[in-house]
């Protein structure tokens, strides 16, 4: 019923709060993974079905740019009406396996923002605490006898595997790169798993994507926390990432997104200098809004609503065009 009322009011809406020019206001949306089922685990991440749905309401409402060529008519005052880009952060193999078909189904374009160091074989350190904790065969996980003692979790339900994986990932996130991988190979030892090691790209995928017309930006190399490493830790994260794209596709590479992506928690000024300095032409955070001509290139906003029904996904987005 919501759906027949709002989804006629949804694109002059979208149109008044988001005009063509030098009003224009650029819609950037964030995504990670594209599953090909739901996940009982995981029932926030989005799975095929949804991604499709998504998909089509976008390509109904909105002008789908890539990012590079949005920010540069952002900038030149020539957006269309109701943009939007679409970027994925991270580099799962699901990006090129489920998201990029159904992209391609619907004639839509995203930009993918590849951590390279997990390329090939690599995994993320929180997949390798989610993948321990969905494979222990363990009822209880006794963690307290690592180098930092994380105490004792159960393990005998999903509901209390979740909280684990809540509760282990909040207390490692923001740990020295090294010790953060270190703990969490620790974890997988004692969950009694051998973590996969299919479930980011291969560099093949990576130039697959970009033959097909996807934009590929650096997201640095091992996804530290910029805001925690020296300057030159930073400089070689952000540089490292950017020259290993640039010699797998063979052109520049021009966009960056910080890794997690707060203004001042994940990132600072200095990383923003960086930015500019390895010679990227804008990067993107996880600060909710849309872009305007006055807003930093450097600091894009990006959003993605949680919503499942077409209605309420359509007005928060129409409400984060509100957002400054």
């Amino acid at each position: 019923m919501l759906d027949a009322l709002l989804d006629p009011l949804l694109k002059p809406l979208l149109g008044a709060l988001s005009p063509a020019g030098e009003r224009a206001r650029l819609s950037v949306l964030i995504f990670h993974r594209v599953l090909p089922e739901p996940d009982p685990l995981f029932p926030e991440e989005i799975s095929a079905a949804q991604f499709d749905a998504i998909c089509g309401w976008l390509a109904a409402w909105f002008n789908v740019l890539p990012l590079d060529q949005a920010v540069a008519r952002l900038d030149a005052a020539s957006l269309p009406p109701r943009a939007l880009a679409i970027t994925f952060d991270d580099g799962y193999a699901d990006n090129h396996d489920v998201a990029l078909p159904i992209l391609q189904r619907h004639g839509l374009c995203a930009t993918f923002f590849v951590a390279t160091g997990f390329l090939d074989g690599g995994r993320m350190w929180n997949d390798t605490v989610i993948e321990s904790l969905r494979r222990t065969p363990l009822a209880r996980l006794d963690l307290d006898r690592l180098a930092l003692p994380l105490g004792a979790h159960d393990t005998a339900t999903p509901a209390q595997r979740r909280q684990a994986i809540d509760t282990l990932i909040g207390r490692i996130k923001y740990l020295d790169i090294d010790a953060r991988q270190n703990l969490v190979d620790d974890i997988a030892a004692c969950a009694q798993v051998a973590p996969p090691t299919d479930l980011m790209m291969s560099s093949p995928q990576v130039r697959a994507m970009r033959a097909a017309g996807m934009g590929i930006g650096a997201h640095t190399v091992s996804h530290p926390i910029l805001a925690r490493l020296q300057p030159d830790a930073a400089r070689a994260e952000m540089r490292a990432s950017k020259q290993a794209l640039e010699a797998l596709l063979g052109e520049p590479v021009r966009l960056f997104a910080y890794p997690n992506g707060k203004p001042g928690e994940d990132y600072s000024p200095q990383s923003v200098a960086l930015a500019r300095e390895l010679g990227f032409e804008a990067a993107v955070s996880t600060a909710w809004g849309a872009a305007r001509r006055s807003t930093d290139r450097f600091q894009l906003p990006r959003f993605s609503p949680w919503d499942r029904t077409r209605a309420r996904f359509g007005a928060r987005l129409a409400h984060n065009l509100f957002a400054r």
